[in-house]
C-alpha cells in the first residue's frame, strides 16, 4: 500500500488512474442499479460485446475507437430495446446474433490493422493505468449526460423499472424511456472499457449494484451504496494488480467478485438467524 501511495505522488499515470476509478464508479454505481433491478444483465452484454465491432471499424478507417465505441453502443442499445418492445420471442436470438457478430467484425478490422495488437486488447481486456487525460475528459463528459439525464428521469426510470404497467396507465412514455435507459447502459459500458475491458464490463456494472441490493431495496440508497463499493473495489483491485503485478481489470473484477460471495452468504446467515429468532 505504501509504495502505490508513492507512486501516486510521483507517476501522472496512477492518478490518472485513479480519477478514472472515480468516474467509472459513479457511472456503475447509478446505471448498474437499473441493470439488476431491471433484471436486463443480458441486454447489456448483447451491447458490450456489439461495441468491438464499432471499436475495430473506427480504428481500421484511423478514428478514436472511443467514438466508435459510443456510436456503436448507441445503435446496439436502440436496436437491442426495439427488439425486446416488439419481438420478445426472438429476443435471444438476436441478442445472441449481435454480441457474437459485433466480436468478429471486432476482430477482422482488427486484423486487418497493422500495430493493433497493443492498444486494442487493452480495449478487450481493460488497463486502466493506460488511461490518458483526453480520455478523462470523455469518461467526464459521459458521465456528466449520465447524471442529467438520470436527474430529469429518475422518478419515471422508477416507475419503468418497478411497474411498467402503472407506468403506461399514468401516461408515460415506457417505450422512449426504456430505449433510453438502454442508451445508458450504452454510454457506461463506454466508459468502463478502459476500466475492466469488454469481456469483463459486465462483472463490474453488476456486481456492486448486486452487493448494495443485498443491504436496500431504495433505488437511490442502491445507487450511493453501488457507487461507493464500485470506487472500493476499484481501488482495491489497482493498487494489487500494481503491487504483484497482475492485469487491472481482471483483479478488479475478481475482487468485486468475491466480495459479492461474500456478502451473499452473510446476508443468508443473517436470514437463517433472523428466523432462527423469530422460533
Amino acid at each position: 500500500m505504501t509504495e502505490f501511495l508513492v507512486a501516486l505522488f510521483k507517476y501522472g499515470f496512477i492518478q490518472n488512474a485513479v480519477l478514472a476509478g472515480l468516474l467509472s464508479s459513479l457511472a456503475c454505481g447509478i446505471v448498474g442499479t437499473y441493470v439488476v433491478v431491471k433484471r436486463i444483465t443480458f441486454i447489456s452484454g448483447g451491447i458490450a460485446h456489439a461495441v468491438l465491432g464499432g471499436m475495430g471499424v473506427a480504428y481500421y478507417l484511423g478514428v478514436d475507437p472511443l467514438r466508435g465505441a459510443v456510436v456503436t453502443a448507441i445503435l446496439s442499445a436502440v436496436l437491442l430495446g426495439l427488439v425486446n418492445l416488439k419481438a420478445k420471442q426472438h429476443e435471444d436470438t438476436i441478442i445472441g446474433a449481435l454480441w457474437a457478430v459485433g466480436m468478429a467484425v471486432g476482430i477482422i478490422f482488427m486484423s486487418l490493422t497493422p500495430g493493433y495488437n497493443v492498444d486494442l486488447m487493452s480495449f478487450l481486456f481493460g488497463n486502466i493505468l493506460m488511461v490518458t487525460s483526453p480520455v478523462l475528459r470523455v469518461l467526464f463528459f459521459l458521465d456528466l449526460i449520465i447524471l442529467l439525464v438520470v436527474a430529469t428521469f429518475y422518478r419515471q426510470f422508477l416507475l419503468v423499472c418497478f411497474d411498467e404497467e402503472y407506468a403506461r396507465l399514468r401516461g408515460l412514455p415506457v417505450e422512449f424511456l426504456y430505449i433510453l435507459l438502454l442508451c445508458l447502459i450504452a454510454l457506461t459500458v463506454v466508459i468502463l472499457i478502459k476500466v475492466v475491458g469488454l469481456i469483463l464490463v459486465i462483472a463490474l456494472l453488476t456486481l456492486p449494484a448486486a452487493v448494495s441490493g443485498l443491504f436496500s431495496h431504495n433505488l437511490s440508497h442502491m445507487m450511493g451504496l453501488a457507487t461507493v463499493l464500485g470506487l472500493i473495489f476499484i481501488m482495491v483491485g489497482l493498487v494489487v494488480s500494481y503491487n504483484l503485478n497482475l492485469p487491472s481489470g481482471a483483479t478488479i473484477v475478481i475482487i468485486a467478485g468475491g466480495c459479492y460471495l461474500g456478502a451473499l452468504g452473510l446476508n443468508k446467515l443473517y436470514l437463517f438467524m433472523l428466523r432462527r429468532k423469530k422460533h
